[in-house]
């Protein structure tokens, strides 16, 4: 019997057709050994699992609060900027079959551990099935046929993506204006994340897995823990310049993890 097609595919079909936007494409690794124990002493300080995706996605909001045209969108023609810094980060809910968005609001008022907690609540309540944008998301996925799902999406793009009002269920501005998922989970060492058009999320972030390569450190080769990381972003509003201080904030941060952590 033919297995019954998730809610997430099913928008997937009718949202996308053949590509013909413009995406900016970029590529960085890492030395994750600050990375990786600075996430291990802030789990065990607070009791909160702090995980790389969540410094990472921290990492990248306070990046693009220097490198401004990050944190657009494009309406009826026009580039607007986004209110908040408003971040989400996608949720296993289907042990690899399903995936779920959960935003964590105003990220740039909030520590590493604040994030992680908030982050952790989400996908408890998408695990549980009591997130309510989720729920209707899914019923609405669920019910209607592709054609009619094409319009909705559409309408969608412009309240929820482009003007930011609550419709259909959803808030505004569903998946913030910055998007991070871990591929690395499911042992992929790096991918590209598709961009979801009716969102209008202005930048993407996918982590890949964390694996032992040899690297120079110093001028001699050592054995490191590596994370690669990279991005899919919209052409419209940045380039390649944007991309490269984007990425030189992002490592240095990653270099240091310490110097994310802001008092609220």
């Amino acid at each position: 019997m033919p297995r019954r097609t998730s809610a997430r595919r099913r928008i997937a079909v009718a949202t996308w057709r053949a590509p013909k936007e413009s995406r900016l494409h970029a590529r960085m690794a890492v030395d994750a050994t600050p990375l990786l124990a600075y996430c291990r002493e802030q789990t065990r300080g607070s009791g909160v699992r702090v995980t790389p995706g969540v410094v990472v996605g921290v990492a990248f909001q306070r990046a693009v609060e220097q490198v401004p045209a990050f944190h657009h969108r494009v309406v009826f023609g026009r580039v607007v900027p986004f209110s908040s810094y408003d971040v989400a980060f996608a949720v296993d809910i289907g042990e690899g079959d399903d995936l779920a968005p959960t935003k964590v609001r105003e990220v740039d008022r909030k520590t590493v551990v604040e994030v992680a907690a908030e982050l952790a609540a989400g996908a408890a309540r998408l695990r549980d099935r009591t997130d309510r944008p989720h729920s209707t998301a899914t019923t609405l996925a669920n019910s209607l046929p592709w054609w009619a799902l094409r319009p909705m999406l559409a309408t969608a793009s412009l309240l929820n993506g482009g003007i930011g009002v609550p419709a259909f269920g959803q808030p505004a501005h569903p998946l913030g204006s910055l998007f991070v998922t871990n591929i690395g989970s499911f042992g992929l060492d790096e991918g590209y994340v598709a961009a979801v058009p009716f969102a209008r999320v202005p930048l993407y972030v996918c982590l890949g897995a964390v694996s032992d390569v040899p690297m120079a450190v110093d001028g001699e080769v050592v054995v490191r823990p590596q994370l690669v990381m990279t991005a899919t972003s919209d052409h419209r509003l940045v380039d390649g310049a944007h991309a490269a201080k984007v990425a030189r904030l992002v490592r240095a941060s990653l270099a240091d993890p310490g110097t994310l952590d802001r008092t609220g």
